[in-house]
C-alpha cells in the first residue's frame, strides 16, 4: 500500500507572500528528493503556476460547471467524465505537478460534484510524497472537504498589525474545522527587523522568511519566483522550514 502524500496547507490575508512561500517549498522538496510534489491552487485568485512557471489552461471549477451543464459523451456517465476531465485538468512538469481548483462558475448545490473532486483528489494523492496548497484565508476548499484536512496549516503572515491580526481568525477557522492546534504554525515572510506589537499567542513563528530582493526581481521581471537563487535568502530560510516538514512527516509516519 502507497502511503498516503503528507499535507501542507498555506493561507494568510492576501498579498502576505503565501503563494511565494508555496512555490519555493515545491522547490524545496524536490531539491531534497521528496519528490513528486503536487501543487493544489486553492486560491480563487490564482497565481500559483505563475510562480512555478507552468501554464494553466483548465480549472476545476469550470470542470465542475461543464460537467453538471453539457452533455456528457455518449457511453460515459457523468461520474467517468469528471474522473476524465480531472486528469486532464493536471499539469505536470519535473518534479511536481499542479492542479488548480478555481472557482465555480455558476450558482447551485455543488455537493455531488464536491464529492467527486474530493474522491478524485483522494485518488491523486497516492502518487506523491507532499502535497502543497496554497489556499484563501477562509479555506473554503478545507471547510468544503475537498481537500480534506492538511496534516499542517502554515498561517503566513507579513510583520504588520493587519497581517498579524488576521492570524487569530484563522487559527480559530481552522480549529472549528477539526484541525488541532498543535499542527497550526505561523510563518512570518518578508522580515525585516521586528515585528507589530500584536498578540498571536505564546507560540514562536516555525520559520521567518527574511525581505529578499531577488523576490521582488523575479515579480518585476515577471519570472518565476520558484526560480530565484538558490542561495538567496528567502530561498534559504525555506530550504529549513521544509526540513522541518520533512522531519514532521516521517515522525508522524512512525506512529
Amino acid at each position: 500500500m502507497t502511503p498516503r502524500p503528507f499535507t501542507i496547507a498555506l493561507s494568510g490575508k492576501g498579498g502576505t507572500g503565501k503563494t511565494t512561500i508555496s512555490s519555493l517549498l515545491v522547490r524545496a522538496f524536490i531539491d531534497a528528493g521528496e519528490c513528486p510534489v503536487l501543487a493544489v491552487d486553492a486560491d480563487p485568485n490564482a497565481n500559483f503556476h505563475e510562480a512555478l512557471g507552468v501554464e494553466v489552461k483548465e480549472t476545476l471549477g469550470r470542470m465542475r460547471e461543464e460537467a453538471f451543464t453539457r452533455n456528457i459523451p455518449p457511453g460515459m456517465n457523468r461520474h467517468d467524465y469528471v474522473r476524465f476531465r480531472f486528469r486532464q485538468a493536471l499539469v505536470e512538469s519535473n518534479g511536481f505537478d499542479l492542479i488548480a481548483m478555481g472557482r465555480p462558475e455558476g450558482t447551485g448545490c455543488y455537493c455531488f460534484a464536491n464529492d467527486l473532486l474530493s474522491e478524485c483528489m483522494q485518488q491523486l494523492e497516492r502518487e506523491y510524497r507532499f502535497l502543497v496548497i496554497d489556499t484563501e484565508a477562509g479555506m473554503e476548499h478545507i471547510s468544503r472537504g475537498t481537500i480534506g484536512k492538511p496534516d499542517v496549516l502554515l498561517i503566513v503572515s507579513d510583520p504588520g498589525a493587519r497581517g498579524l491580526r488576521t492570524i487569530a481568525r484563522i487559527r480559530e477557522i481552522a480549529i472549528q474545522l477539526g484541525l488541532e492546534p498543535s499542527r497550526i504554525h505561523v510563518v512570518y515572510n518578508r522580515f525585516k527587523s521586528g515585528a507589530a506589537p500584536v498578540d498571536i499567542g505564546s507560540e514562536r513563528p516555525i520559520a521567518i522568511i527574511p525581505e529578499d530582493p531577488a523576490v521582488e526581481a523575479a515579480d518585476l521581471a515577471a519570472t518565476p519566483v520558484s526560480q530565484i537563487p538558490i542561495d538567496s535568502p528567502a530561498r534559504r530560510a525555506i530550504r529549513n522550514l521544509a526540513e522541518k516538514l520533512i522531519e514532521m512527516a516521517h515522525e508522524w509516519a512512525d506512529e
